[in-house]
């Protein structure tokens, strides 16, 4: 009884300085019911500051996402920033269309106005890389981007930026934390009702004008694209860019186009999730384009899919992988070289090993980094880098995050290029594995409702990890979560295989869903043409043995 006094007492304690009269409503309503279990989960805790920012369910409590938890979060980082000497610095905020983002950044930029610094707002909900190049273009210590990228409907987050335009990494995540964590009541946070500066368009029109460096003067520019904005904020941004540089104009999945934060055609907004790209397929199956293209809601991600005569729908999604090999080899291809001053070719562990061998081919240095753009930003002299989860940043010193709409203007100028030569996407990844071998990827993911699950996994593939899998020989096992040479402590598993093929396996908990992450590798050898199909046949039968196999072992 004292427990659930104990419970109430802290719940009447948040809604009596709630600001939002939807969430008090919500919270009160949850007192008045006496509803425990709803009330003990909301209050179990608070949303843990990290190099993520914040991401979560939006709802009343500590435990949700909601403006009494973004003035927290804003008090912090306006306060961190003034113990690094940034007092009377610019912070740039912008937003996308989900649930509460507008206000979420209005309530960031009173807070900054109201701790000295001083604040600038986009001027409309747009997409990520737009406020990442914000924050170089205007000379800012910060930025927050509010936003949960491809995340369910009801969830929102807080991504935060530095002043070199890449998001936040340890430690500035726990000191930012630790700021958060001295923030006493509401009242003790000064928030003016003016005072910050709302942008125009030409943030914007700065931004697409930085678009001019992604592509090559004179190059084709004929391709014909379906493009999905998945109920985002991107279609405007994309339509923009692809007629100021002179590509037809994409046609559009128009149920998708405008900005819902219902995101009601979808059950996941991520253009990886199946079904989420039927509606896609379904208006390229009307006007036959040479590509469907895809954003995120937040269009920092961009998806590419090619003509598939062998696919039920016509169409096949290319794997992040896929695409971030076609955009080294393009960019290889327009003359980026070893002898570049900026020339590495970056790219997440989890991330196909077959842009090292590009890269290597080329002369062109190459890394390997931790999960995130906020690391793969990070490489010393970066030209390129991408991650599997379709995320592909093209133009690091525009924008040091991924950047679905520059992209997006790649795969358009890599794809017109290859049309006029009468070649395709699919023509040139052949290509790419008769040099190189093919590089097959897959992926083990499991979605849980329990946490509890993937420590679980963790914790018996560390106690008693894999000696084969697939009939392959595990002869590497690395525990992430100590370091090594290259890479800083994170919470991983990574196997190296070796026997009729070679192969790699990472298993990792997912930084920003429930979700435990296996990304799967096998290299076939192959040596002409007609060797192609079989050695993708062949690939896929050694990846799902090692699904098979890897499920086993982590008890999944």
């Amino acid at each position: 009884m004292q427990e659930q006094d104990d419970l109430i007492t802290r719940a009447q304690a948040w809604l009596a300085e709630d600001p939002d009269p939807e969430t008090a409503a919500e919270l009160a309503a949850l007192i008045e019911s006496g509803d425990s279990a709803e009330l003990a989960d909301r209050f179990s805790g608070t949303l843990q500051f990290g190099t993520a920012g914040l991401r979560g369910e939006i709802g009343a409590g500590p435990m949700r996402m909601n403006r009494s938890v973004v003035i927290r979060a804003a008090a912090g980082l306006a306060a961190h920033l003034k113990a690094e000497g940034h007092t009377g610095g610019l912070v740039v905020v912008g937003y996308d269309a989900r649930y509460k983002s507008a206000d979420f950044a209005r309530d960031t930029a009173a807070v900054m106005t109201g701790a000295g610094l001083r604040a600038a707002v986009l001027p409309r909900p747009l997409p990520t890389p737009v406020l990442a190049y914000a924050i170089r273009h205007l000379g800012a210590v910060a930025g927050v981007e509010v936003t949960a990228s491809h995340n369910p409907p009801r969830d929102n987050g807080y991504k935060v930026y530095l002043g070199d335009g890449s998001q936040i990494v340890s430690p500035a995540d726990t000191e930012i934390a630790a700021q958060i964590a001295r923030v006493t009541a509401l009242a003790s946070v000064p928030r003016p009702e003016s005072g910050w500066e709302d942008l125009g368009e030409e943030v914007l029109e700065a931004y697409l004008a930085r678009t001019d460096a992604v592509l090559t003067p004179g190059s084709p520019r004929g391709v014909r694209t379906v493009y999905t904005a998945m109920h985002g904020v991107g279609k405007d941004v994309v339509m923009a860019a692809f007629a100021r540089h002179g590509f037809p104009a994409p046609v559009l999945v128009a149920e998708q186009a405008e900005p819902d934060p219902a995101f009601p055609t979808v059950a996941f907004p991520n253009p990886e999730e199946p079904g989420a790209m039927d509606l896609a397929f379904a208006k390229a199956a009307e006007v036959l384009p040479d590509i469907v293209i895809a954003n995120d809601p937040d269009a920092d991600r961009c998806a590419v899919a090619v003509p598939d005569g062998a696919a039920s729908n016509g169409w096949r999604m290319l794997r992040g992988d896929e695409v971030g090999a076609l955009l080294a080899a393009h960019l290889v291809h327009k003359g980026v070289s070893g002898g570049d001053r900026n020339s590495v070719f970056a790219e997440s562990i989890v991330s196909s090993s077959l842009l090292g061998r590009i890269a290597q081919a080329a002369g062109i240095g190459y890394e390997e980094t931790l999960t995130g753009f906020k690391w793969i930003a990070r490489v010393e002299g970066l030209r390129y880098g991408y991650e599997e989860a379709l995320g592909y940043c093209v133009d690091p010193e525009g924008v040091r995050d991924k950047d679905g709409i520059t992209a997006a203007l790649l795969v358009a100028e890599l794809a017109s290029e290859l049309k006029e030569q009468g070649r395709t996407l699919v023509d040139l990844l052949d290509d790419l594995a008769m040099e190189h071998g093919l590089h097959a990827t897959d992926q083990l993911s499991v979605r849980v409702s329990d946490l509890s699950v993937i420590a679980a996994a963790m914790a018996q593939l560390r106690a008693q990890p894999p000696v084969s899998l697939a009939g392959l020989r595990v002869t590497s096992a690395e525990d992430l979560s100590r370091g090594t040479e290259s890479l800083p402590p994170t919470d991983g598993l990574r196997y190296y295989l070796e026997g009729e093929y070679e192969a790699r396996v990472i298993v990792r908990p997912s930084g920003t869903e429930p979700k435990l992450k296996c990304y799967l590798e096998v290299v076939v050898p192959v040596e002409e043409a007609a060797d192609l199909a079989p050695a993708r046949t062949r690939g896929q039968e050694v990846l799902d043995a090692i699904k098979k196999d890897l499920a086993a072992a982590a008890g999944i």
